[in-house]
């Protein structure tokens, strides 16, 4: 009975050394920080905290009045189920860390021979998992700082996307705005013209041609309704709406471009310096020169467990023990395993650089279609429209002393309404552009609200410093010097 209790103790002890706890918070308090500074706006992970409630209030109160572009993103990031769903991956990683610091299970055997007395039992412990849980817990630990600025980065991306929507939105209301005008004139115009040919004082040609024009006219209003209604659709799915809380409206007219843009000089070092997604590769390579350390350390050490044996023999002695497995490393030492982490290390050095390379192309290519969009709209704004106005005002006192045909009238009426739609666009275009650049950039820019001047503090997710030159696998390898880092 005693060496009984003392095998339940030892099996005891080494349970509880191995009990913990999964937090509940999962470093989501990073992701808020990371994101406020970045974009000024809060998130909320629903359904962690008693909080659901108010959070839902907030949202429906800034459904009832007209949305600007800020609150749309502010309702995405609060309401957004993608997102929501895309948290969950924070508890998991968390789980995977907490998981890498907990002890294998003893394995315990018992046996019992009837026609006899004997009786046996083993209590067996993986040695090895004992000694490799602390570069576990560090690999584990790795990943769990990228799944936070992956989570952040998508965060991110929501409001950056969500706010290109809206702008595509103000842009498609703006339009139906015009073609419902033009429509409602050139029926007008239709009309007039049968009444003056129902007079004789104007012939079938003028006729079909103002009727052409005003079927035409409706044609593209049909086309900018269905085009209205797509971007509506979109920017509530965003925004995670449905039912009675689709009725919501916005601010119907783009807004002028603001009085200057930031300079380009120094958006590539801010957008290298603060994109999550780059941090997010950065602790890639960090996890897999953890497990590449971890690989290296234990390929040539056995498979080691240590077992406590407690025997009862048939004339009633008892003896106790301990005891060791251990495999021997003859045919498989880890060498595969090794040549997999050193390619997987390498994989993720490359797309590292890779993604570094790519975000200074991508500052770049938007700031050139950003500057170019305001270009366009500024040169319709103050040039083309001006003077589509004065040549349609011109062909019409000359149409109306008979010095030109019906068709010249037409062609300065459609040229007008080109005219209009492409200024739209223009101004669509450059604030859909300003959108993305912020987003390549990673966070607001100077002149928005909560932006970052380049240049300026970078904030950086709190995290522990870690060198990674002298990480295991990671000698010879300096990031700063690869492709697109400097």
């Amino acid at each position: 009975m005693v060496r009984t209790k003392t095998i339940a103790v030892l099996l005891s002890a080494g349970m509880l050394g191995g009990c913990a706890t999964v937090p509940r918070e999962a470093g989501f308090g990073d992701v808020q920080k990371a994101v406020a500074e970045r974009s000024g706006h809060l998130v909320q992970w629903r359904g962690r905290t008693g909080e659901d409630a108010g959070v839902d209030q907030v949202v429906r109160t800034m459904l009832e009045k007209e949305l600007t572009s800020e609150d749309a993103v502010e309702i995405a990031l609060l309401n957004n189920m993608t997102l929501q769903a895309t948290y969950q991956d924070l508890g998991i990683a968390q789980a995977d860390l907490v998981q890498a610091g907990l002890l294998q299970n003893p394995v315990l055997s018992l046996e019992r021979r009837f026609t006899g007395q004997a009786a046996e039992i083993d209590v067996a412990q993986d040695l090895i998992s004992l000694l490799a849980m602390p570069l576990r817990k560090r690999v584990a630990g790795a990943r769990f700082e990228m799944e936070k600025r992956r989570v952040a980065n998508a965060v991110l991306e929501t409001a950056a996307e969500t706010r290109e929507s809206f702008y595509t939105l103000q842009a498609a209301e703006q339009t139906l705005e015009m073609r419902r005008s033009v429509a409602e004139a050139t029926a007008a115009s239709a009309d007039a013209a049968k009444r003056l040919h129902d007079a004789g004082n104007t012939n079938d040609l003028v006729l079909a041609n103002e009727r052409k024009l005003a079927a035409q006219a409706r044609l593209d209003l049909a086309m900018a309704e269905n085009e209205e209604v797509q971007a509506r659709e979109r920017l509530t799915t965003l925004m995670g709406v449905w039912g009675p809380a689709t009725t919501w409206k916005i601010s119907p007219r783009l807004p002028d471009p603001p009085a200057s843009d930031p300079p380009q000089q120094g958006l590539e070092t801010l957008a290298i310096s603060r994109r999550l997604d780059l941090e997010a590769g950065r602790q890639e390579v960090i996890a897999a020169a953890q497990s590449l350390g971890l690989t290296q350390a234990f390929r040539y050490i056995p498979e080691i467990t240590v077992l406590t044996h407690y025997s009862h023999e048939i004339d009633s002695q008892h003896s106790i023990g301990p005891a060791v497995q251990f495999t021997v490393p003859i045919f498989d030492q880890g060498q595969a395993q090794v040549a997999k982490g050193q390619a997987m290390l390498q994989q993720a050095q490359l797309r590292y650089a890779a993604m570094a390379v790519e975000i200074r192309s991508k500052v770049r290519a938007s700031y050139s279609q950003m500057i170019h969009s305001r270009a366009r709209a500024e040169y319709y704004r103050r040039e083309v429209l001006p003077l589509q106005q004065q040549i349609l005002d011109q062909t019409q006192l000359q149409f109306n002393g008979m010095f030109f045909g019906v068709f010249r009238l037409l062609e300065a009426k459609q040229a007008q309404i080109n005219a209009g739609r492409e200024y739209i666009q223009a101004l669509r275009d450059y604030w859909v552009q300003r959108a993305e650049l912020e987003k390549v950039t990673g966070g607001r820019l100077a002149g928005s609200a909560a932006g970052n001047l380049p240049g300026g503090p970078v904030p950086n997710m709190a995290s522990p410093e870690m060198n990674m030159k002298e990480m295991p696998g990671m000698k010879g390898m300096d990031h700063k010097n690869m492709p697109g880092m400097k």
